[in-house]
């Protein structure tokens, strides 16, 4: 009991301290509220061609299609990470050295102040788009199961994290992986369905996609404020891809663990 109240006032410390730290610069976030409706704008242009003379297209309609990239800019909005960055930054720095000393390990350190940096695009993100697509745009951003919904973008928050934080280690091994981090950022943007849902894909990569791991970072809970889901011809219900969505979370987990291990095998700091 003591352990897991450490671990939450830690978690409150760091957040909070991240949360003040990026407030100074809150203009930076307000002006990238103006990036999901752009997007959005833009994509609308684009399906509304796309869709002209057609009324369904791969099982979705235009109407579902704009929900679509609605709920993915918001979804963009509460999940966006930079443990990649800035573990590099700390490798490269030699900053890590101060992290490695001390008592809580740095992925969970990385992890809380992800939850304030995401607090603060909450406040000054996510709900003035929120605003925009609703009374503007007129997009219907009503989850059909709340609950599944916000589980699963919780599950896409830990997700992205892990994923990026298992990029930013490779910086153990290369020093600068800034072009590793450009591949992974462009893969991500393709086959997470931010760009096109995944449904659009030939069937064969589709029935790839569904064994690896961007799906879950805005795919997935996306499909999940639908209400349904389906990829590569297979459908599921809400419970059950939440289900592998967590399942695809925990081994995210252990696979970060496994490569932090190991660069702590090649870590050096000289003048501890």
């Amino acid at each position: 009991m003591n352990y897991i109240k450490n671990k939450i006032q830690v978690v409150k410390a760091v957040s909070m301290v991240t949360y003040k730290e990026w407030s100074a610069y809150r203009t930076h976030s307000m002006v990238s509220i103006f990036v999901g409706p752009v997007y959005f704008m833009v994509q609308y242009f684009i399906w509304k061609a796309v869709y002209s003379g057609n009324s369904v297209l791969n099982g979705m309609e235009l109407s579902q299609i704009l929900t679509y990239f609605g709920v993915t800019a918001l979804i963009g909005y509460l999940t966006m990470d930079f443990a990649d960055w800035n573990l590099q930054m700390l490798v490269r720095t030699g900053k890590f050295l101060t992290f490695a000393l001390r008592p809580v390990h740095h992925r969970f350190f990385a992890l809380s102040q992800k939850i304030g940096h995401r607090i603060l695009g909450l406040l000054f993100e996510f709900l003035p788009c929120l605003f925009i697509f609703v009374f503007i745009f007129k997009v219907n951003m009503i989850p059909a199961s709340p609950g599944w919904t916000v589980l699963s973008i919780v599950l896409a928050f830990l997700m992205n994290f892990y994923l990026n934080y298992i990029i930013g280690l490779t910086a153990f091994w290369l020093v600068q992986s800034t072009s590793i981090r450009r591949v992974y950022q462009l893969l991500l943007g393709i086959f997470s369905g931010g760009l096109i849902p995944l449904v659009f894909f030939p069937v064969y990569l589709q029935k790839l996609l569904f064994f690896l791991p961007f799906q879950y970072v805005s795919y997935v809970p996306t499909m999940v404020f639908t209400g349904k889901y389906s990829l590569a011809g297979i459908k599921m219900g809400i419970p059950e891809i939440v289900g592998i969505q967590a399942a695809a979370v925990l081994l995210a987990a252990l696979a970060s663990e496994a490569v932090y291990r190991a660069s702590m095998k090649r870590f050096t700091g000289v003048g501890a």
